[in-house]
């Protein structure tokens, strides 16, 4: 029974794991000689994932003939030959250089939308998560410590580990790095305070800084952030100084707070 049901899950491994005594064609053809189909069969359907992948015309080429992202591409059609229910790919990235990895990235999704099959993609870069996936597990030691859709976890994430794992992809830990060094960027006057403001598109409708300004007698500098769009919604995180009266910039940051952007004070003036 386990190995019927493994016969409906396809991998991609981190190291491709081809024949390399056999040429393309065949280490495509593999799984299906091994489930016993026919010949024409086969060839139809190795032709088939062959024009998917681009590579119809090194059929008969052998692995060592090719780049790192030509053999992964061989190894992913291997893992669809015979029509799994879910694709899983260890680290399938980790061995191959930026540009490659976004090309296999995109190959990835246009398998997973006209095969309609699921895809559970292993992998610490949260850069390529970020890329590619719907819903995320962040595991620690053995155990699921988090999860939630991309957009969630991207714009709230509750466990450290996850805060660790998504600071890698942006730079905004660089601001702990300042203060502690106190660059004169992170100085700030008896009147003004240092705040961190994060929000979803579900909050930008509101011209925020220019409100403060106007109705709250708040001047807002943004230091610097990070503004990426993730499953076509917007998410950021930006680093500002305010400046005001103490009683105006609470005021300010208690309607900030009520648009749904997350405000957290990290530094105040002496």
């Amino acid at each position: 029974d386990l190995r019927k049901e493994r016969e409906k899950i396809g991998m991609i491994f981190q190291h491709f794991n081809l024949y390399n005594s056999r040429t393309i064609y065949d280490n495509i053809a593999f799984p299906l000689k091994h489930l016993g189909w026919s010949k024409d069969k086969i060839q139809k359907r190795v032709l088939e994932l062959l024009e998917l992948i681009d590579l119809v015309e090194r059929k008969d080429s052998y692995p060592s003939q090719l780049s790192g992202g030509q053999k992964q591409r061989v190894a992913i059609a291997r893992a669809l030959a015979n029509n799994p229910k879910v694709l899983l790919c260890d680290e399938a990235t980790s061995a191959l250089d930026p540009q490659t990895t976004q090309s296999i990235l995109q190959l990835i999704k246009k398998v997973n939308k006209e095969f309609g099959l699921t895809v559970i993609l292993i992998t610490h870069e949260m850069a390529v998560v970020k890329e590619v996936c719907d819903k995320v597990a962040v595991m620690e030691d053995g155990r699921v410590v988090e999860q939630g859709s991309i957009v969630d976890i991207f714009s709230n994430p509750q466990h450290q580990i996850t805060k660790n794992f998504i600071a890698t992809t942006n730079n905004l830990n660089k601001i702990d790095e300042l203060i502690k060094d106190n660059h004169r960027i992170t100085q700030l006057n008896e009147n003004q305070q240092m705040v961190k403001l994060q929000y979803q598109s579900s909050n930008t409708d509101v011209a925020l800084i220019s409100v403060l300004s106007r109705d709250y007698s708040v001047d807002c500098s943004i230091i610097f952030g990070n503004v990426e769009i993730i499953q076509g919604q917007p998410i950021g995180t930006l680093i500002t100084i305010f400046t005001g009266e103490d009683v105006d910039i609470k005021k300010a940051l208690e309607f900030t707070k009520q648009q749904g952007v997350k405000v957290e004070v990290i530094k105040r003036g002496n």
